[in-house]
């Protein structure tokens, strides 16, 4: 019995992380545990404690959606397109005069960025590559985030680039590559008169298969 409590309180430890421990947890269970365990009264009663808790911030969601009607309103309009692909913007070529202009602004000066004569006889793509970090920070272009005509969240007072989850670039743009971006909202999290939104944003390279980087960019609105 102690082994089961200890067990189960280090499940239930963090409710941002119950559910994907229990997966693994459950996953594990054939090599860490007998069908005894099992098929004990405590999964059971975890299973209650997190319905309980889904419940409990689904309450907490309806309540700081209720006391503000633009967030209200972003978040209806946002959480009914969860998870799906709902932007794919135009194709951009990059050009040896941006690589050169983001590697004197950052001192990023390697070779295979800003030689082409070089990159032409040395380099694996034959040719000068974007930087990584140029890349990303072309995603609030890429993604119309920065067009004052073209402003996806015009019910919030400011927005504020609150970071990355994480960012990997798979596969290197070639100077001349046309490149874009396709976006989908991962994740919605309400907030005392704001909402965060976290969003997948692929870039991708025209005729390859490999994205350029993909990023789960977090963003937060503030509202009136």
């Amino acid at each position: 019995m102690k082994k089961e409590k200890e067990f189960y309180t280090d499940i239930i430890e963090s409710f941002d992380d119950v559910i994907g421990k229990f997966g693994t947890k459950f996953r594990q269970f054939p090599d860490l545990v007998n069908r005894k365990f099992v098929d004990s009264n405590i999964l059971t009663t975890l299973g209650q404690y997190v319905t309980f808790l889904d419940h409990d911030r689904d309450a907490k969601i309806a309540l700081l959606l209720e006391k503000n009607d633009d967030l209200k309103t972003v978040y209806l309009r946002l959480n009914e397109h969860l998870g799906e692909e709902t932007f794919v913007g135009d194709w951009y070529t990059v050009e040896q005069s941006s690589v050169d202009q983001f590697a004197k602004v950052t001192g990023d000066q390697q070779w295979i960025h800003t030689s082409p004569d070089r990159a032409k006889k040395e380099s694996p793509y034959r040719t000068t590559i974007a930087h990584g970090f140029l890349t990303l920070a072309l995603i609030p272009f890429l993604t119309d985030s920065v067009d004052p005509e073209k402003n996806i969240y015009p019910e919030a007072r400011m927005v504020v680039n609150y970071g990355l989850n994480s960012v990997v670039f798979p596969s290197p743009i070639k100077i001349g590559k046309r490149i874009r971006a396709r976006a989908r909202v991962t994740k919605l999290m309400p907030m005392k008169r704001g909402l965060e939104v976290v969003r997948e944003i692929k870039i991708e390279i025209e005729n390859s298969t490999r994205p350029a980087c993909i990023a789960e960019t977090v963003v937060r609105l503030y509202f009136s």
